[in-house]
């Protein structure tokens, strides 16, 4: 039976007048990885600093490994990895001393450790860069630098902090592919990012913070099906007049019509409506230039939920 990993409850972290989490609930089960949304001042970062205890905390319960997590819980802290945004490495060192110091941090034994920072070089493809230093490495070699020091010590539980950001898409795709590995392998990873794709490409549960609490949770489709927005379809290359624009906000299904310059676009409660909408301009004569539909994506339900749009 799968156990909690880590269980958050009535969590109040406040800085002084402005109250960062408001009575948090939160619950993540050995073997997801669990996606946590929202925008920035939402509370991630300060949730996840709770959870490592490197903040005190107002009010609230949390537990890791079924335990209550204290700042002297060395024990789990041990179990746990992670992997800042900023990237902290030693800018003096070499890519396999900055592994091995990190996981000297975890592992003591040498025979042990250089066994395990020579998987991590492996994992995060760094074996040809050993000896290369920090400055030496493009944006997206540096964050899988970040990345192995931050696993080599094989964590139970890891947090990911936008790990991805102003990287290629080669390191993307290669960072992305090893967190989903690292998972199948036993890992439990809490991420964060303003990626929508890589959330609903790699996380099995999410949980969207907005205002220190959590707004809604469930799989990406679980939190599709809690908006309205059933499907989106645009129209670019596209000359309105304002009784057909008119006609096209009252028509089945739509609740949102946007017109701007000549790039039309149409939310709907109900899906399957782009060749009604295509007869309609048959039968006006109205010119167009491409057309496509989609279905509700992350970015929506964020949107329809919070208000925001996470990629501003």
């Amino acid at each position: 039976m799968e156990q909690d990993m880590i269980r958050i409850h009535n969590l109040v972290k406040r800085y002084g007048d402005v109250t960062a989490l408001n009575h948090l609930d939160l619950t993540v089960r050995e073997g997801e990885i669990f996606g946590l949304l929202g925008p920035n001042g939402s509370g991630k970062t300060t949730a996840i600093n709770c959870v490592l205890a490197l903040l005190k905390i107002d009010r609230g319960e949390i537990e890791v490994f079924g335990k209550p997590m204290t700042p002297s819980s060395y024990e789990a802290k041990r179990q746990i990895g992670v992997v800042f945004q900023n990237v902290a490495v030693f800018e003096e060192l070499s890519v396999l001393e900055n592994v091995d110091y990190f996981c000297s941090l975890y592992v003591p034994e040498k025979v042990r450790r250089r066994s395990l920072v020579e998987e991590a070089l492996e994992f995060t493809g760094l074996q040809d860069f050993r000896k290369k230093r920090p400055k030496q490495l493009s944006g997206g070699l540096l964050r899988r630098l970040n990345i192995a020091c931050g696993i080599a010590h094989k964590p139970r539980l890891i947090f990911m902090d936008e790990p991805t950001v102003a990287v290629d898409p080669q390191s993307r795709s290669h960072i992305l592919d090893g967190i989903v590995r690292l998972n199948q392998e036993g890992s439990t990873i809490v991420y964060t990012s303003h990626y929508m794709e890589e959330v609903e490409q790699i996380c099995t549960r999410i949980a969207i913070l907005d205002h220190g609490k959590c707004v809604a949770g469930g799989t990406a489709d679980e939190l599709k099906g809690m908006i309205r927005t059933a499907e989106t379809i645009t129209v670019e290359g596209i000359d309105l007049r304002p009784e057909i624009l008119a006609q096209l906000k009252q028509a089945e299904g739509v609740f949102s019509a946007d017109y701007s310059g000549d790039v039309l676009k149409l939310k709907y409660s109900t899906s399957g409506n782009l060749i009604r909408l295509l007869h309609v301009f048959e039968a006006e004569g109205i010119a167009f230039g491409r057309v496509f539909s989609e279905k509700p994506t992350l970015n929506d339900v964020f949107l329809e939920i919070t208000g925001k749009d996470l990629r501003d």
